[in-house]
């Protein structure tokens, strides 16, 4: 895989909001040429292009400027890089450097950028053609699979530890300690009916897609960590002589691979106070083998 190439696997999506309407997109620019990547969400588009294309496109758009491609390259890069570092500001509240507009035809896609290089009107047009289904297999279908394999995972560790946190509090009952804060209680979790719940309150707004810029929030860091753990284990295979084919990634061990990210996966959580108890009977330190004779239950996720 080529730089560029390389580099846009690793990008994650970020949302662009024009005039016309919403793109999700994604680019990588290096001294060598460009990748990009652009989705509104009915179709993807693409565009590739080395150093000649640069030159030549910036000769018929700037003709009052002279520069190297590298020059422009890196420009671009500038231009383009605080857009995808933090999408979630980029509205009419937080303007960048540059503007931009698309036109979308039948087979071509163009991405206008107007912006300023030395003080004088800098623009690009970025000319992008729908996406081959390995480019959008490689770049949305195939990582939105693991991020999905992730959050399971995720979830039903989550369940277990609400169960291992239950029992616990069931044997500092049993030992003679009440809660002092009766605002902490909490019930008893119960898998079942809390996915009724959730499938009845929450599912509804937790699929609203709408202009894709939910996704481009929320999820950019667990995009960017699926990927590099794809790439990590098609490198692994490719050095060790074995054959993979699209999508051969076997389930159980995209799990296991990405659950060593829990920091990045909930480094965004809240942090909830512990409950805090008190004895109210000289009962002495609580007896461990409680816990221990606990039947632990087999972990179920609740999605599976």
């Amino acid at each position: 895989m080529e730089e560029e190439e390389q580099g846009l696997l690793m990008q994650p999506w970020a949302w662009l909001q024009l005039a016309e309407n919403s793109l999700l997109a994604k680019a990588s620019i290096t001294k060598h040429g460009y990748a990009l990547l652009i989705s509104d969400l009915q179709q993807v588009w693409h565009e590739q292009a080395d150093t000649s294309v640069v030159s030549q496109r910036a000769k018929e758009l700037n003709k009052r400027l002279t520069a190297p491609p590298a020059a422009f390259l890196c420009h671009l890069d500038e231009v383009l890089r605080p857009l995808f570092k933090d999408s979630a500001h980029q509205d009419a509240a937080h303007p960048g450097k540059a503007t931009f507009s698309c036109d979308r035809g039948e087979e071509v896609l163009i991405l206008r950028v107007r912006s300023e290089l030395s003080g004088l009107p800098f623009n690009w047009h970025f000319h992008c053609i729908p996406a081959s289904s390995s480019l959008v297999f490689q770049h949305l279908i195939h990582p939105l699979m693991g991020v999905s394999l992730a959050l399971q995972s995720h979830v039903r560790e989550l369940a277990a530890l609400l169960r291992m946190k239950d029992l616990e509090i069931q044997a500092y009952q049993e030992s003679g300690a009440v809660l002092s804060r009766s605002r902490l209680k909490t019930e008893p979790f119960e898998e079942n009916s809390f996915l009724e719940q959730f499938m009845v309150e929450k599912l509804p707004e937790a699929c609203a897609v709408d202009d894709g810029k939910p996704f481009a929030m929320n999820l950019q860091s667990l995009y960017v960590a699926v990927t590099k753990q794809q790439a990590q284990a098609r490198q692994k295979h490719q050095g060790s002589g074995e054959t993979q084919t699209s999508g051969s990634t076997s389930p159980r061990g995209t799990d296991n691979q990405l659950l060593k990210q829990p920091e990045e996966l909930v480094s965004r959580s809240p942090t909830l106070s512990e409950p805090e108890y008190e004895a109210v009977a000289a009962s002495g330190p609580m007896p461990r083998a409680q816990l221990g004779k606990s039947k632990r239950k087999k972990p179920r996720g609740l999605f599976s």
